[in-house]
């Protein structure tokens, strides 16, 4: 999506590394939390309340497939080196469909959602009835939606939000 042309650009298939990648609920937490600031193994580490040398091994998962970028070196409070690491947002351009049964995208939502106060969330949900084609809509109209926001620049000074979408069908109502 451009300026020029505001249709979503199409998702590209994950390739089996990419969709591996992405099917941890650890590294989706990663992801999440190095969106807009790099952080070091560490920072990460203590953030998520893991092993520095488990995240490690996520971090490197995440570098090798593209969707972290390792930031210029700095040196610490002691004066070691520490590499910080930034989310490429490369994710978001990936249709994972058949390839990850989106447990672990389920799994970060619920480990982030336990550490807010839910009393100052916007929470929603339907109940629909729709053809085929009103679901391909719908599908359209909530990703045209998501890729606009997620096209744009960060904010300056804006406060970080995270929206999960699930759009399924409905098995447990009797039709």
């Amino acid at each position: 999506m451009t300026a020029e042309d505001p249709r979503p650009k199409a998702r590209r298939p994950a390739t089996e590394a990419e969709a591996k990648a992405l099917a941890s609920v650890i590294r989706l937490r990663i992801l999440r939390l190095c969106l807009d600031r790099p952080m070091t193994n560490k920072e990460i580490a203590q953030r998520l309340e893991a092993n520095p040398a488990t995240v490690l091994h996520h971090v490197r998962t995440l570098v090798d497939t593209g969707f972290l970028a390792a930031q210029p070196v700095r040196r610490g409070v002691r004066g070691s080196r520490e590499v910080p690491y930034l989310a490429t947002r490369e994710s978001w351009r990936l249709d994972l469909n058949g390839k990850t049964d989106g447990s672990a995208m389920v799994g970060a939502f619920l480990d982030e959602i336990r550490h807010i106060d839910l009393g100052q969330s916007r929470l929603s949900r339907l109940g629909l009835r729709l053809t085929p084609e009103e679901f391909d809509e719908l599908n359209a109209r909530l990703f045209a939606i998501l890729s606009e926001y997620e096209a744009r620049p960060p904010s300056p000074g804006g406060r970080a939000y995270s929206l999960f979408v699930a759009l399924h069908e409905d098995v447990t109502r009797e039709d």
